[in-house]
């Protein structure tokens, strides 16, 4: 499938009690080069919350600036991680299945993480209902001004983020926004699966569509500048 909305099957609408928040920890800041460092699933099921956190060797050097915003080097991934492709397919068995028990999975720039799992597995497709707090915020709140990175959008909505860059905090921090942003906009999770699904899309693809102008009518490359959401085309 391409990375426009994905068909989701059989699942309700958008409930904040019940989520698989994801994030990765990469050796790349572009998708289609990156491999997994570290793999964060935290599983959310009312009071219930199961933290996941894999450790990934890679496979090739962790550049020096990637280091230093994760913490993680080469050595240290190769001597604790495990083969970068048991990682790369035990995290596409855990978020199936948390699509399969009705889950939705909270991705936080989904159309960078997911597209590094495409990118490393081409079988890899979206397959239920995925929320992109970071998409969310730049639809619902567009003329705000100031970065919206994690950190960022934590301090905006008040939320907790133990230690930026570190997979599983990042991914808990993800989960919070989430949460926030449907006590804001209710009628986020009035929505059907599939209209929030078309919502986050084609919001990403006309706030990227304009960013591309922006870019071209300063004369900037706009080779890097993708339109799809959840994952790259």
């Amino acid at each position: 499938m391409s990375g426009g909305p994905a068909r989701v099957v059989d699942m309700s609408n958008f409930d904040a009690s019940r989520m698989l928040s994801f994030d990765l920890e990469t050796t790349s800041v572009n998708p289609r080069e990156a491999r997994i460092v570290t793999s964060a699933m935290v599983r959310i099921d009312g009071r219930e919350v199961d933290p996941v956190e894999l450790l990934a060797d890679p496979g090739i050097e962790i550049p020096p600036e990637t280091t230093a915003i994760h913490g993680i080097s080469t050595e240290y991934a190769r001597e604790h991680g495990r083969p970068h492709d048991e990682v790369l397919a035990e995290s596409i068995q855990r978020i199936r299945a948390g699509w399969r028990d009705g889950l939705t999975l909270i991705v936080f720039n989904a159309s960078y993480d997911l597209t590094i799992l495409r990118s490393q597995s081409p079988e890899f497709t979206v397959d239920g209902l995925v929320y992109d707090p970071f998409v969310i915020d730049k639809l619902k709140d567009k003329y705000r001004k100031g970065k919206r990175t994690l950190t960022d959008l934590c301090a905006h909505y008040s939320v907790r983020l133990d230690t930026a860059h570190e997979a599983t905090s990042d991914a808990l921090a993800a989960a919070r926004i989430a949460w926030k942003q449907i006590k804001m906009w209710p009628e986020l999770a009035a929505m059907s699966a599939e209209e929030l699904m078309e919502f986050q899309a084609v919001g990403y693809y006309e706030m990227q569509t304009d960013f591309k102008k922006y870019l071209e009518g300063r004369g900037r490359d706009t080779t890097t500048v993708n339109t799809s959401w959840p994952m790259q085309g």
